[in-house]
Order: structure tokens, then C-alpha cells, then sequence
């Protein structure tokens, strides 16, 4: 991911971020806010459905369109449990390098 891309995420979080507290009439992001994480996570949910939806039909506009909103109600997600972005690119580097399959064997089960 390029410099800018980066910025984008961090631009559209702080944004998401501002919208807490704000008019539920005017804004679909405090609407979300409003109706709690149990909505919130449905939203998600129904992005990545849509997601690979669109992957499988393999049309690649439309795996981009769903792919922003998917990444959008991530980070409305994030906001609302208080997880800053940062905190996932941290996690992302510790794992760089690292293969797939090691890292997964790697995690403690509950």
C-alpha cells in the first residue's frame, strides 16, 4: 500500500471518529454509532457477504466499490471499541515476514 492509500484510512478513521455524538439525521456514520455494535458488526458483515459476491462474479469496479464500503464499516467498528488504527498496523508489522501458516499455528486457542 502506498503512502497515500495509508493517509486515506487515517483521514476517512478521523472522520469516523468525529461523527461520534453527531446528528443521527445527518449523518449515516452516527446513525451506526447510535444503533450499537451488534448493528455495526451486521453492517460488516453484509460488506464482506457483498464483497465476495462481487469476486466471485469478477468484476473488478464493483470489488472495489464493496471493498471501500467493507473497509469503511471496519472502521466504524474500530471506533466504536475503541481500537485505533495504528494498533492493526502494529499487528500487521509483528507478523511481516512471517508465514501464514506459522503465524496461525503460533496463536493460543481460547
Amino acid at each position: 500500500m502506498s503512502e497515500i492509500d495509508a493517509k486515506v484510512l487515517d483521514r476517512l478513521f478521523a472522520t469516523i471518529q468525529s461523527r461520534k455524538g453527531a446528528d443521527t439525521e445527518s449523518s449515516y456514520t452516527a446513525k451506526l454509532f447510535s444503533k450499537g455494535r451488534g448493528k455495526i458488526s451486521q453492517k460488516l458483515g453484509e460488506e464482506a457477504v457483498e464483497t465476495v459476491i462481487e469476486a466471485m462474479r469478477d468484476d473488478r469496479g464493483a470489488i472495489a466499490s464493496e471493498s471501500a464500503d467493507l473497509l469503511y464499516h471496519l472502521l466504524v467498528l474500530w471506533a466504536d471499541a475503541g481500537l485505533k488504527p495504528e494498533e492493526v498496523w502494529a499487528k500487521l508489522a509483528e507478523r511481516e515476514g512471517t508465514s501464514g501458516l506459522e503465524e496461525k499455528a503460533s496463536r493460543t486457542r481460547p
